[in-house]
């Protein structure tokens, strides 16, 4: 239970990020963006770490484990927001959605978790349903939604290496390594894409940090308390919020299509994560 709470924390505070992160696209690069996530998660973990836990910090025995997951998310954010400043909150995030399928599907290999011939099935409705999103050969299949499914993938990749993790390293140091790798690599371009920003833009990109933080700190923990395939159905909760904001915010609502082939996607989650509990439930 404790667990499925830190989970869905995780996917309530991070539409607010995205949503920051959608506004500040509207005037500025999303390079710059995705440099203000890194730079400002480096800036408020390194001195929690310097000050509170500086004596029982451990360095990490899975150094390149720690670099491939710090890539995936670096690459998962660019993809990400690249999307998010050309198509909808709804749309992007939808195709994203599917990060637990491929999840469900690369656990047995890399997690070694079982997954039976019905979860499979629903790995691939799922992904039939992210095809009716974006509908190839009836309309504009765009980059931007090319980016939205790369995130997804990315996405699910670095999750599972976070859950890898979770059992070794401290999520401190998992999150302080995550935010040197992305503000290292996303420096470099910055000095191309730079806008000054106004105190009410710093302050957005401060918060972006700052929500990037405490999302990922509560899928950490919640990755060390439960398997990945268990908990990647509960990141649909997302979508709730996200529409909300995209509505109320940018005036943006899913399209019919959009909404079938998130039906269809949930519920392909929802079957995964009801077949998770009944194998575990046959077992005790």
């Amino acid at each position: 239970m404790k667990a499925i709470t830190l989970n869905l924390c995780a996917w309530s505070i991070l539409p607010i990020m995205d949503a920051f992160a959608k506004y500040l696209s509207q005037d500025m690069h999303f390079l710059q963006v995705v440099w203000a996530r890194y730079f400002f998660t480096v800036v408020i973990v390194l001195p929690i770490i310097l000050i509170f836990f500086k004596k029982q910090f451990k360095w990490t025995d899975k150094p390149q484990l720690q670099l491939i997951r710090g890539l995936l998310l670096l690459f998962a954010t660019l993809f990400f927001f690249y999307s998010l400043s050309k198509i909808s909150m709804a749309k992007a995030l939808t195709l994203a959605f599917v990060c637990p399928l491929v999840i469900t599907a690369f656990s047995p290999f890399l997690l070694n978790e079982r997954v039976g011939l019905r979860r499979w099935s629903a790995v691939i409705i799922g992904f039939l349903g992210s095809l009716i999103v974006i509908r190839p050969g009836f309309i504009d299949f765009n980059l931007a939604s090319i980016a939205a499914l790369g995130t997804g993938i990315m996405y699910a990749f670095y999750l599972i290496a976070t859950r890898k993790l979770s059992t070794s390293d401290s999520p401190l140091l998992t999150l302080l390594l995550t935010g040197i790798i992305g503000a290292l690599l996303t420096t470099i371009l910055i000095p191309f894409v730079w806008v000054f920003p106004s105190k009410e833009q710093w302050l957005m990109m401060f918060s972006i940090g700052l929500f990037a933080t405490l999302g990922h700190l509560f899928l950490i923990l919640s990755l060390r308390l439960a398997d990945a395939s268990k908990l990647a159905p509960l990141a649909y909760f997302e979508i709730v919020n996200n529409v909300i904001i995209g509505f109320y915010v940018f005036n943006e609502f899913p399209d019919n299509w959009t909404l079938l082939g998130l039906f269809i996607i949930i519920l392909s989650g929802v079957y995964i994560s009801r077949r998770e509990l009944i194998l575990k439930s046959l077992k005790k």
